[in-house]
């Protein structure tokens, strides 16, 4: 069986790293908040959340790549994901985040999605990257706008839900603005 190693990636404040069974209750932290859910998939319940850790580490060894565990440096804990992604039936090569609520505000997803755009276009040799985000989640389109993306599609069809396709800068232009 082939393995993968997921590289550690650290910023000024988080850790991006591999998946430990531990993060199961972030995910639960996630996915049974109505709010914290509503965009990431919907209210799950809390036994779902090993299934999504689970998901993640398969979604590695099938395309060699996957989400992050986001863990913050000065508390160690798991505050949920970010990094690449592109599940059956997506429309391109995503970078995406989902994080719990506690950690809504403090400039976190940007971090994260910033060290997970220069890892794809740096590491992974991407030439492209989007971010699949609902029409309502405002949160979500600023930090692809901190990030310079703008939106390309909207109402977008994908698997069970719709979303606005937003299109990153290319490798070149990010790593550019984001040395």
């Amino acid at each position: 069986m082939m393995q993968f190693e997921m590289p550690v990636i650290e910023t000024e404040r988080l850790i991006l790293r591999s998946w430990r069974e531990e993060d199961k209750e972030a995910i639960a932290a996630i996915s049974t908040d109505e709010e914290a859910a509503r965009f990431v998939g919907g209210v799950a319940e809390e036994w779902q959340a090993f299934r999504m850790v689970a998901q993640y580490i398969g979604h590695l060894h099938l395309r060699g790549f996957t989400l992050f565990a986001v863990e913050e440096k000065e508390t160690g804990h798991c505050l949920g994901w970010a990094g690449p992604w592109r599940p059956d039936g997506w429309p391109g090569n995503e970078i995406g985040y989902g994080l719990r609520r506690s950690a809504w505000g403090k400039g976190y997803a940007s971090e994260a999605a910033i060290a997970s755009l220069r890892f794809a276009y740096g590491q992974l040799g991407w030439e492209s990257a989007i971010s699949c985000i609902d029409k309502e989640n405002i949160g979500s389109q600023g930090v692809a706008k901190k990030l310079g993306a703008v939106r390309e599609q909207e109402d977008v069809p994908i698997n069970n839900f719709v979303a606005d396709v937003w299109r990153h800068l290319p490798p070149a232009d990010f790593m550019e603005r984001f040395a």
